[in-house]
């Protein structure tokens, strides 16, 4: 289990985690730049000006003048001049051919406790307070004496170290800065999230009231938005709820009433026994057909229906749907028209989701129709379009609304789940089911043939 933080601490250490990385890496680029010139520039002038005294001692002529080896060559950038100094075997000073005796003598002695070989090029030495690029080599006009060549640099050694300070204190009011800065907003953030928490705490015990919530951040006012929206949503999902177990109950209740009374009516010899259990088979069987389309639309609407889906042709379900009304509709004296495609409709689908779909819309029409029930299935481009249609008195403008909801009856209906066990089918399979008034009821699916 990850360790949990507060907003506040997790915001506070990345802003002084990325003020301290940037600030770290701005002054090691700045040291290695100057480390850099240092290695560059002042050893590249170092080791030209130890070839010009190197050659003017080589000449051997006193009447040239060592110092024009010197002449115009400061660094360019701390304006330090390059001297030289030759030393004896024992390292002391044997004469000083340009610069500042004192510092030659400084030199010497850290060239003789160092111990420094003939050929070191290059090398940063301290001495009291100041620091020095020095250069060894062998003479050419005494083989046992050397030559020092060195330059001060301690004036941009100085400045990389008051940088280095600078930056250090830029560090520490950084992580100061970032640390004001973080809290403040970190309660910036923590309040509204707060606010949404205690919000969604309310949701979760119940208490399905929408709030108005006002935050300056398009982020958080998009999810009290989505907050609020779910919280209409699960309002009416409990109405629903409500009024599904209102009618279930009644749907049931009744049944068991007629079936109750008849049993008792045949217990004290007050009803014919055939007939009462008649009566008590009918109810009976409403009963179970209750029961089993209630069982039908929860699984449909947890995807756990039967029988694995394959092409079927929906021409052959209608025709088979037909015949399953064939005795109600021979009762009311009702006709069939066909406008079927002449090509097999075939859609993936389970054939008893099918059957379900289609004989819900078929007994619905024989319900309400007078004389004739339309049934059209063609299959045009990539979809497939089935309508049933009767020639009833069509459904009541105040019902279009609700047809389709659990539980919802209109004028003359049975137990109102039919029509929301066909939409269900019809949405499973990414379809769509409507219903409208058109010379009576008419009920259109369409659905796609790919899924």
């Amino acid at each position: 289990m990850k360790k949990q933080r507060h907003i506040r601490t997790r915001l506070t250490f990345t802003l002084i985690g990325l003020t301290c990385t940037v600030l770290i890496a701005v002054m090691l680029a700045f040291n290695f730049a100057v480390q850099g010139y240092i290695r560059s520039q002042v050893s590249t002038q170092l080791s030209e000006v130890m070839q010009l005294v190197s050659e003017d001692r080589g000449r051997g002529d006193p009447s040239q003048r060592e110092e024009r080896s010197f002449d115009k060559r400061p660094d360019p950038m701390t304006g330090a001049e390059f001297c030289a100094a030759v030393l004896a075997e024992d390292g002391s000073i044997v004469a000083v051919l340009h610069g500042d005796h004192v510092e030659a003598e400084a030199l010497a002695r850290c060239v003789r406790e160092q111990n420094l070989p003939d050929d070191t090029q290059s090398k940063i030495v301290s001495v009291d307070s100041w620091t020095y690029a020095i250069s060894l080599m062998q003479d050419p006009k005494v083989a046992t004496n050397r030559l020092l060549i060195y330059a001060d640099v301690t004036s941009i050694t100085f400045f990389t170290k008051c940088v280095n300070i600078i930056l250090l204190v830029v560090i520490l009011a950084a992580v100061l800065i970032s640390i004001l800065l973080s809290r403040r907003f970190a309660k910036s953030f923590a309040k509204p999230v707060q606010t949404l928490s205690d919000f969604a705490s309310d949701i979760g015990g119940g208490k399905l009231e929408p709030r108005e919530l006002d935050f300056r951040d398009v982020e958080f006012r998009q999810l009290a938005e989505s907050m609020n929206r779910m919280v209409c949503e699960l309002n009416e999902a409990k109405q629903k709820q409500e009024t599904f177990f209102q009618n279930a109950s009644h749907e049931l209740r009744t049944p068991l009433t007629s079936i109750r009374g008849n049993a008792e009516g045949i217990l004290c010899d007050l009803i014919e026994p055939k007939s009462a259990g008649q009566v008590i088979l009918s109810e009976s069987d409403k009963l179970g057909g209750l029961v089993d389309d209630i069982l039908y639309l929860s699984r449909i609407g947890k995807g756990r229906s039967e029988g694995a889906v394959e092409p079927v042709d929906l021409r052959e379900v209608l025709s088979l749907c037909v015949s399953e009304q064939h005795t109600e509709t021979n009762k009311e004296g009702l006709t069939f028209s066909f406008d079927f495609d002449e090509a097999p409709c075939l859609l993936p689908i389970r054939e008893q989701d099918a059957q379900r779909l289609f004989g819900n819309l078929i007994s619905n029409a024989v319900r309400y129709a007078n004389s004739e029930i339309r049934l059209y299935c063609r299959r045009s481009g990539e979809t497939i379009t089935v309508r049933v249609a009767d020639d009833g008195a069509g459904i009541a403008e105040e019902d279009l609304p609700h047809i389709f909801e659990r539980f919802y009856k209109g004028k003359g209906g049975k137990h109102g789940i039919g029509l929301a066990i066909a939409k269900s089918v019809a949405e499973t399979y990414h379809g769509t089911l409507r219903a409208r008034n058109e010379n009576g009821a008419v009920f259109e699916a369409v659905f796609p043939v790919n899924g």
